[in-house]
C-alpha cells in the first residue's frame, strides 16, 4: 500500500483526529441534515412522534407536506408563513457542531459543506458562504413564484414577523424563501457542486437519515481511498460498508467536542461558539421584556442574559398552536363571510318581494 495512501490506523476518534492534522488531508466535505440543528431546538421533520409532520398531522391540513407543497402554497400560502414565523432566522443560535464547520474553514480544510437544513446556522456562525451548498434551499433569499423578481430581504424580514404574506411589487405574485418546495427543482448550485465530492480527502456526514435522494447519493460519490466518517445517532446509509469507514454514533455535539478535544482544537471552538451568544437585555422595571434587537450596541451598565434555546418540543408546540390558531381564523372569517352572504341574499329576496308586491299594488 502507498505511503500515501489515505487510510485510517484505527476506527476510532484519535486516528481520525490524527489524519486530519496530516498532510494527507486537506480537503474535507461535509453532508450535514437535520440532526445538527436539532440541538438548537430546531425539530426535524420526519421523526415519527417529535417531528413536524407528526405534529402537523393532527391539524386542518390535506396533509402534513401541504406546508411545504407548491401548488397547496399558491392556494393558501398562511400555514406556510405562520410556520415560518416561528422558523425565521434569528431565534436560534447555531450549535457546537456548527462552530466545529467554521472552525474546519478557518483551518483551511473546510472544502464544501453541504447541508440539507434551510434554518441558515451555518451562515450564522460564519462559515463562508462560498463554502456552503444548500442543497433545499434556505431562507437566505426569496423572490416572486411568478416572475422570479428577488425580493428585499428586510422587507421580507418585517412580514415575516409581521405575520403578513408578503406579495411581489411588479406582479403581484406570492412570494416564497428560496426554500425548495415539493414539486420545485433543486436549486442550480446544488447540481453544480455535486462533482465536488470526489475531490474530498474526508468526507463526515452528520445528523441525516441519509434517506432523501439525491442528497443521500453523495455519500456513494466519495473516492474509493476517501475516509467516509457518519456521525449519527443511528447506523444509516452504506456508510460502514468500506474498510476505511468510521461510524461514531452519538449527538453531533458531544462527538465534535471530543473530537476536537484530540485535535487540541477545544478552546478554539469554545472560543468560536461562545461568538453565537443570542443575548436580550434585561426589562427595564415596569416594563416588558420585547426580546432581542438585533444589531443594537449594550450600554457598559445593562445588564445582559443569555437567551436559551427553546427545545424541540417548544418549537413543534409553537409552531402547531400558531398554524391552529389561524386556520381557526381562516375557518371563523370563512363563516362570517358566508353568514353576510346568506344575510345579504335574504335583504335581496325581501327588496325584489317589495318590489314585486309595489308593482302589484300600482296596477290594482
Amino acid at each position: 500500500m502507498s505511503k500515501n495512501a489515505k487510510v485510517l490506523k484505527k476506527q476510532d476518534i484519535p486516528s481520525l483526529a490524527e489524519y486530519i492534522a496530516s498532510d494527507k488531508c486537506k480537503n474535507i466535505v461535509l453532508m450535514l441534515g437535520a440532526g445538527v440543528s436539532t440541538a438548537a431546538g430546531i425539530p426535524d421533520f420526519r421523526s415519527p412522534e417529535t417531528g413536524l409532520y407528526a405534529n402537523l398531522a393532527r391539524l386542518n391540513l390535506p396533509y402534513p407536506e401541504a406546508v411545504f407543497e407548491i401548488n397547496f402554497f399558491r392556494k393558501n400560502p398562511v400555514p406556510f408563513y405562520t410556520l415560518a414565523q416561528e422558523l425565521y432566522p434569528g431565534k436560534f443560535r447555531p450549535t457546537i457542531t456548527h462552530s466545529f464547520i467554521r472552525l474546519l474553514a478557518k483551518h483551511g480544510l473546510l472544502h464544501t459543506c453541504f447541508t440539507q437544513n434551510i434554518d441558515v446556522l451555518e451562515r450564522i456562525a460564519g462559515v463562508p458562504d462560498d463554502k456552503i451548498i444548500e442543497a433545499h434551499g434556505s431562507f437566505a433569499s426569496q423572490r416572486c413564484i411568478d416572475c422570479h423578481k428577488p425580493f428585499d430581504d428586510d422587507e421580507m424580514k418585517r412580514k415575516i414577523l409581521a405575520k403578513e404574506t408578503p406579495k411581489c411589487g411588479k406582479c403581484g405574485g406570492l412570494v416564497k424563501p428560496d426554500i425548495v418546495f415539493f414539486g420545485e427543482s433543486l436549486p442550480d448550485e446544488f447540481i453544480k457542486a455535486i462533482p465536488n465530492v470526489a475531490k474530498a480527502d474526508l468526507l463526515i456526514v452528520m445528523g441525516t437519515s441519509l434517506t432523501v435522494q439525491p442528497f443521500a447519493g453523495l455519500a456513494e460519490r466519495a473516492g474509493a481511498s476517501c475516509p467516509r466518517v457518519l456521525i449519527n445517532l443511528d447506523r444509516v446509509g452504506s456508510i460502514g460498508r468500506r474498510p476505511n469507514d468510521l461510524v461514531l454514533l452519538g449527538k453531533c455535539d458531544e462527538v465534535v467536542s471530543k473530537l476536537c478535544r484530540e485535535l487540541g482544537w477545544e478552546k478554539e471552538l469554545m472560543d468560536l461558539w461562545a461568538k453565537t451568544e443570542i443575548k436580550t437585555k434585561s426589562p427595564v422595571e415596569g416594563e416588558e421584556d420585547e426580546g432581542e434587537d438585533e444589531g443594537e450596541v449594550k450600554g457598559e451598565d445593562e445588564e445582559v442574559k443569555v437567551k436559551e434555546p427553546a427545545t424541540a418540543e417548544d418549537l413543534v408546540g409553537a409552531i402547531t398552536d400558531a398554524i391552529g390558531r389561524q386556520l381557526k381564523l381562516d375557518e371563523s372569517e370563512s363563516k362570517t363571510d358566508q353568514d353576510k352572504d346568506e344575510a345579504a341574499e335574504e335583504e335581496a329576496a325581501k327588496g325584489t318581494e317589495k318590489d314585486e308586491s309595489s308593482k302589484a299594488g300600482g296596477k290594482l
